[in-house]
């Protein structure tokens, strides 16, 4: 059988095929074979006034304030295998990372850019994992596989009031895509505050076949002590009021345990290929009052499947008097990664400016 180039890895990466490598920046909009390096306007073009064409003259673009930029518009068939992007911390919560799969018109990957790349605090923290990797400074990097079969379109869209620089660089390859291949997806939730006794809802509402392969989560704690005896829990398939998959803790579902406490008295961060602790804010006595989180558990060697519907939720609870545990009110953020088939169901109203800003 021939190769297509779908799933690389060191496995097979002495393997010939057909595919087509592509790459689109602000030095080639539309990924054209030879037509990089050609800009004669850009955010460059002043550094490169004595060197002219074909000297860094277009490394970046401008998203305007309330407007939406599309980064890729990509005729297909073909698989997306990097993307590259940075941007100021301060844009990481106000810039809408969207994609969008054969021509739907509803988005498959709908995310504050921050927090897609594991930074939902707007603070640079490094990650060191297998499809996700952020490198000072704010170099942000993913490696999930995005296969599509007619198009790709992947949109910037700036809720903020102020323009935002982006530098990104989106490597793809134009190959056949197998039938039993399914599409990337990304959704992003908020509670702020998770009200009392109710669960943060990290995915809910899909239809189709497809797997659950990994979660990200902002954690910001509105209370004293731990905070992280809630458990993770997937409904499969028709699931009601009991999860066919339950864990036994937060800690405990994203690697770590016993309260990620190590040494004695302190949080002990970790990034790693599939889980990861990589940021922890503690308060700074002034103004910085609450301690903020920032986890991820990728499910690539054990992803999550489903027939036809999945939901996945996380407790929030610590502890009261008298050994009791304490549903907490804290202000949760996460993001869903799956694959499914197409088309999927709709993703619930995307929140506005107030709801997405870090406070």
């Amino acid at each position: 059988m021939v190769f297509s180039g779908l799933g690389m890895g060191l496995g097979n990466l002495s393997r010939l095929s057909n595919a087509k490598s592509r790459s689109i920046s602000p030095e080639n909009l539309t990924g054209e074979k030879g037509k990089g390096g050609m800009a004669t306007e850009g955010t460059g073009k002043h550094a490169a006034r004595d060197l002219g064409v074909g000297w860094k003259v277009s490394p970046s673009v401008i998203v305007k304030a309330h407007q939406t930029f599309t980064l890729a518009h990509i005729e297909g068939p073909g698989v997306i295998q990097h993307i590259w992007l940075t941007c100021f911390p301060q844009f990481w919560r106000s810039l809408v990372f969207r994609m969008y799969w054969d021509g739907e018109e509803q988005p498959s990957v709908e995310t504050p850019v921050g927090d897609f790349f594991c930074n939902g605090w707007c603070e640079r923290c490094n990650v060191n994992s297998l499809p996700i990797v952020v490198n000072p400074a704010g170099g942000f990097n993913s490696y999930w596989e995005m296969p599509f079969r007619k198009s790709a379109r992947i949109t910037m869209e700036n809720v903020g009031d102020e323009d935002a620089v982006l530098f990104y660089q989106i490597d793809y390859s134009l190959m056949e895509i197998p039938e039993d291949v399914g599409y990337f997806h990304a959704q992003w939730r908020r509670d702020n505050p998770l009200k009392y006794k109710e669960v943060h809802v990290i995915l809910d509402g899909v239809r189709g076949k497809g797997h659950y392969v990994g979660t990200y989560i902002a954690w910001g704690v509105h209370n004293n002590g731990w905070w992280g005896e809630g458990e993770v829990k997937f409904y499969l398939d028709g699931d009601e009021e009991y999860p066919t998959i339950c864990g036994t803790g937060t800690e405990d579902y994203f690697g770590g345990a016993w309260n990620f406490e190590h040494p004695q008295g302190q949080y002990g961060t970790y990034s790693t290929p599939f889980l990861g602790l990589p940021q922890v804010i503690r308060p700074d006595g002034l103004y910085r009052s609450q301690q903020r989180f920032g986890m991820y558990r990728w499910h690539i060697m054990d992803p999550i499947r489903f027939e036809h519907d999945i939901r996945v939720t996380i407790q929030a609870l610590g502890w009261r008097s008298g050994g009791r545990y304490l549903p907490l009110q804290d202000d949760i953020a996460s993001v869903a990664c799956w694959y499914q088939t197409e088309p999927h169901a709709p993703f619930p109203v995307f929140p506005d400016k107030d709801m997405l800003e870090v406070i």
